[in-house]
């Protein structure tokens, strides 16, 4: 209750190797959130982050720390008191220099607080501030900070902390940068991987399931194309073709509905693609399959465009089949009408 935090964001958490000291072990499997914390009571400025009940980082800081850029996504300090460097890894380049720029600002900060408190320590002890200018330097330093307990150390032990700042900077520069870069994008690549993964999956197997439906849909046209060749034949309507050709119009609607919204489908999966997938080789791979797709997706339509030009022949030659049979129709009737009359005639003479 007595931090207040002061700026928030959402990064990468890692931990330097302990034991090598060159590679980064992930602190989570997804982002954490990082905050700045001002503890009022103390003066003291610190930067922590939980992963679920666990303090991932609960770094204090000193004016002498240092927070290094090192990628365009990537920043990482290092805290003597906790013997460890801290990296994060950001979402963009923005987020990286907000949290440097807010670094600076608490470490300067920082500096102000503890110059403050060591003036009104010199003011509050007058005496231990007359002392240390009569005696004599020796080789005890002393160093007080924000709020804490007197420390004494011994020209050796800063002699040993310089040494170690030393090794550690250099550590620090030998880092790979390319390294560093992928363990930061490394758990939110595979999340989008997964997905597209699972997305193709998908959209290969409805496009097998075309595949058969379009078969299915081509043998119904032979099968109709068939019973037109035999009513041509036989001059007579058949009425079932009218019930086929009813379903055939039917289930091409059908296909032609499954066509586009698989084609919103492929439409979604591209963008998806350009919004999220930064590796060069999951993209191209993924690029091949969204053509073979295409292509499949047209040649779907190319075969529906013929079984609809194949069924509007039917019709035609169904219907020229019908207007010659009306004609056979009409002719017949006036041969009928023509003998009747010719009867008739013959009665009148037979009678006459």
């Amino acid at each position: 209750l007595r931090e207040q935090p002061i700026f928030s964001t959402r990064a990468h958490v890692f931990q330097i190797d302990p034991a090598t000291k060159r590679n980064w072990i992930p602190a989570s499997k997804h982002a954490l959130t990082v905050s700045y914390f001002y503890d009022a009571t103390r003066a003291v400025y610190r930067i922590i982050s939980v992963g679920g009940t666990k303090a991932i980082i609960n770094s204090t800081i000193t004016p002498n720390m240092t927070f290094t850029k090192t990628s365009q996504k990537f920043g990482q300090w290092a805290d003597s008191r906790a013997n460890t460097v801290y990296g994060l890894g950001f979402a963009s380049e923005q987020h990286l220099s907000q949290f440097a720029e807010k670094f600076q600002e608490v470490k300067e900060a920082a500096r102000l607080a503890r110059e403050k408190c060591q003036d009104k320590t010199e003011l509050t002890n007058p005496a231990l501030s007359i002392t240390s200018h009569q005696i004599l330097p020796s080789p005890i330093i002393s160093s007080n900070g924000p709020g804490e307990d007197k420390l004494f150390r011994s020209q050796s032990a800063d002699v040993e902390i310089t040494t170690e700042k030393e090794r550690l900077k250099k550590m620090l520069s030998e880092g790979s940068v390319s390294e560093v870069q992928w363990e930061a994008e490394f758990f939110s690549l595979q999340d989008n991987n997964n997905k597209l993964v699972a997305a193709l999956h998908e959209a290969n197997a409805n496009v097998d399931q075309w595949k058969k439906q379009l078969t299915a849909y081509q043998e119904e046209t032979e099968t109709l194309r068939q019973r037109v060749a035999e009513l041509e034949a036989r001059g007579t309507p058949d009425s079932s073709s009218e019930d086929n050709k009813e379903e055939l119009s039917q289930t091409l609607e059908e296909l032609e509905l499954l066509i586009k919204a698989k084609d919103e489908e492929i439409q979604m999966l591209k963008s998806q693609k350009c919004g999220r997938w930064e590796a060069e080789g999951e993209r191209e791979e993924t690029l091949q399959k969204l053509q073979e797709l295409e292509a499949r997706n047209a040649e779907l339509e190319r075969r529906l465009q013929r079984a609809e030009q194949s069924l509007a022949e039917s019709r035609a030659e169904r219907e020229k089949v019908h207007g010659e049979v009306a004609k056979v129709a009409e002719m017949m009737d006036v041969k009928i009408f023509e003998l009747s009359e010719i009867r008739q005639g013959l009665a009148k003479l037979v009678e006459s």
